[in-house]
């Protein structure tokens, strides 16, 4: 028995020739759309470091880019963009729609916008998070001609004297400041701020006793602390410091808030990476960080590397500019914009 199956006509207008030539569009147009995702990147790769050379965040790029190009197959080129407390450079990568621009955050960048809400860029608008990089703890220090002789009696002699103790920092809003203020929070310490521009114009001062102490990053002071300059009373990493033996941490002293980090974290303008490529950025960079290479080379600079993937690395910018958010209002800090 022969069986008859009703014919099926193609909607008026559309014949079966135009309809398979559809077809084959959509189909090449999806080849081109997963090879352009799986060749990521196509071009060199830009990273954005929103400092003027040297330091933590910039050392840290220089390191990954070199490690990083065999296995992207492509040059990564560091480009420094320094200026407004970092808020030029991240405003730059924020804009940037080329696909093959990264940017290397720090702390200032969750920072800035609670001191100007004017900014051009939101971190979680703006960006996306491929993973943090490194990390260096601050360490509190006095002048090694200063009577203070801990950080226990620098709370009890700075409560006793309101305005005594002025503490240096490399400018107002930056995390060194803040720290100070978060200091005082915590311990109901008073202290005098005073800013700086820079760390290089204040350590002077600090040395020599104009300034009664200072919030440092741990590279910047480490020296100094050796030469017996400076003396280090806390250091606000969550281990002890093996370079700072017999220094406590402010957790050991029963004030964990003021575990602080200055850190760095690899990003990219939002939606101009595809997935594949992010993940792709992801698996290599945790995979550098991990090696003896990046290890050594991150020790000569004075940082640590920090593996956290896409989504920790988000929730860690969130957290960090929620805490100092709640700092900048109890304290009421400004700066002129």
């Amino acid at each position: 028995m022969v069986r008859h199956f009703p014919t099926v006509h193609p909607r008026p207008g559309i014949t079966r020739r135009t309809a398979a030539a559809s077809l084959a569009v959509f189909m090449a147009g999806l080849s081109r759309h997963a090879f352009a995702a799986e060749a990521w990147p196509s071009k060199a790769v830009r990273i954005i470091v929103p400092f003027a050379p040297g330091g933590g965040a910039d050392g840290s790029a220089r390191v990954l880019a070199e490690v990083l190009a065999p296995s992207l197959g492509q040059g990564v080129i560091v480009e420094n963009r320094p200026g407004a407390g970092s808020a030029i450079g991240v405003a730059a990568a924020a804009q940037s729609k080329d696909g093959h621009t990264l940017l290397m955050g720090s702390n200032s960048m969750v920072i800035n916008p609670s001191l100007n809400p004017k900014l051009g860029y939101d971190v979680q608008r703006d960006f996306d998070a491929i993973g943090m990089v490194s990390a260096q703890p601050l360490v509190l220090v006095v002048p090694a001609s200063s009577p203070i002789k801990s950080a226990t009696d620098l709370i009890a002699q700075a409560k006793a004297q309101p305005g005594k103790f002025s503490a240096g920092n490399s400018g107002t809003g930056t995390l060194a400041h803040l720290s100070a203020e978060l200091f005082s929070i915590q311990t109901g310490a008073a202290l005098v701020s005073v800013p700086y521009k820079g760390e290089s114009a204040l350590m002077p001062d600090l040395i020599s006793g104009l300034v009664s102490l200072g919030f440092l990053n741990l590279p910047s002071v480490i020296a100094h602390i050796r030469s017996g300059r400076l003396r280090a009373l806390a250091v606000s990493s969550p281990q002890p410091v093996a370079d700072l033996p017999g220094v406590p941490t402010f957790r050991s002293l029963n004030l964990p808030a003021l575990e602080v980090e200055g850190w760095a974290a690899l990003l990219a303008p939002k939606g101009t990476i595809p997935p594949e490529g992010l993940a792709k950025l992801e698996t290599l960079l945790a995979a550098a960080l991990a090696s003896d290479t990046v290890k050594k080379r991150f020790a000569t600079l004075g940082v640590a590397p920090v593996v956290r993937g896409r989504d920790a690395t988000a929730k860690t910018l969130k957290a960090e500019g929620d805490r100092w958010r709640e700092v900048i209002k109890a304290r009421n800090i400004q700066v002129d914009n």
